[in-house]
């Protein structure tokens, strides 16, 4: 066999291992361009208490929902829409669960007390980073609220009465509150007894006389929540929402004080619990 014919056969193997080479990157880039991330999937678990599908105005409405997103979530919007000829509408858009391929969203959408009753639309649209989105609609209710049951404190485990404590000993309380409808805040707080504060006006306010060992209005489930309140003794910080100094008017002293649990619902209607005596020797 000539060179010349060996050459021609050598640069058309060539060419052809070339040609299927390329055929074989085509196929595959046409094979990946098919590939598309499913949407986002969304499991609603709850709409309302107990999945009422319903909200009262003054309050909040509770969403509960598994999310899937194999693209991974960029952001989810909740809009709340009335159904026919009204301008009301209440929107939430939420952007920390970003990243997350699936999670929990759990809500508390507020409904503001200029809400007109009626039925409503709500959106649940959860986008992912692709660019893909999933809306999820149902029907539900805003309703005015009637309510003038005040919330149940519940107290499991408090101090012995006349208990004293010194100087970096822990003071504490647990129990649990219970509404009928939705539970707004509650406040936990150590009283010197001396100040003579009537109940009522014992709040989680900064710069107040009280020691405020627990203070929140954020409850996971709207209608009950369990609470563990603790303060150390000669604490520099209060346990409010926003730590505050323990200094001034409700600086440590040595005497008696009590504790006192308050907590109210969405109508303000409010549940004061018994005072637990103790005493404080610095």
């Amino acid at each position: 066999m000539s060179n010349d014919l060996k050459f021609k056969i050598m640069n058309t193997k060539v060419l052809l291992i070339a040609v299927v080479f390329a055929a074989g990157l085509l196929f595959t880039s046409c094979e990946k361009d098919d590939e598309t991330v499913p949407k986002p999937v969304i499991d609603l678990l709850e709409l309302g208490l107990a999945n009422s599908k319903i909200a009262y105005i003054g309050a909040d409405l509770h969403i509960e929902a598994e999310i899937v997103a194999e693209g991974k979530i960029d952001k989810i919007t909740v809009e709340i829409h009335q159904e026919e000829g009204g301008s009301d509408e209440i929107k939430a858009e939420y952007d920390e669960f970003g990243g997350l391929k699936n999670t929990t969203f759990h809500k508390h959408v507020d409904i503001p007390a200029t809400t007109v009753a009626g039925t409503y639309h709500c959106h649940i649209t959860v986008t992912d980073m692709d660019g893909n989105s999933t809306t999820l609609e149902e029907e539900i209710s805003i309703e005015a609220m009637v309510d003038d049951e005040a919330p149940i404190i519940t107290i499991s485990s408090a101090p012995e009465n006349g208990k004293t404590f010194s100087n970096d000993e822990t003071i504490s309380i647990s129990g649990s509150i219970t509404d009928n409808i939705s539970l707004a805040g509650m406040v936990v707080a150590l009283v010197y007894e001396t100040d003579n504060i009537a109940d009522a006006d014992v709040s989680g306010a900064a710069n107040t006389k009280v020691i405020v060992m627990l203070h929140t209005h954020d409850f996971e489930d709207p209608d009950e929540t369990d609470f563990s309140a603790t303060i150390q003794v000669g604490a520099v910080n209060d346990n409010n929402m926003t730590p505050a100094a323990i200094q001034g008017d409700n600086a440590w002293k040595s005497g008696n004080y009590y504790i006192l649990v308050k907590s109210k619902d969405a109508m303000g209607n409010w549940a004061i619990s018994d005072h637990y005596p103790i005493v404080i020797s610095l």
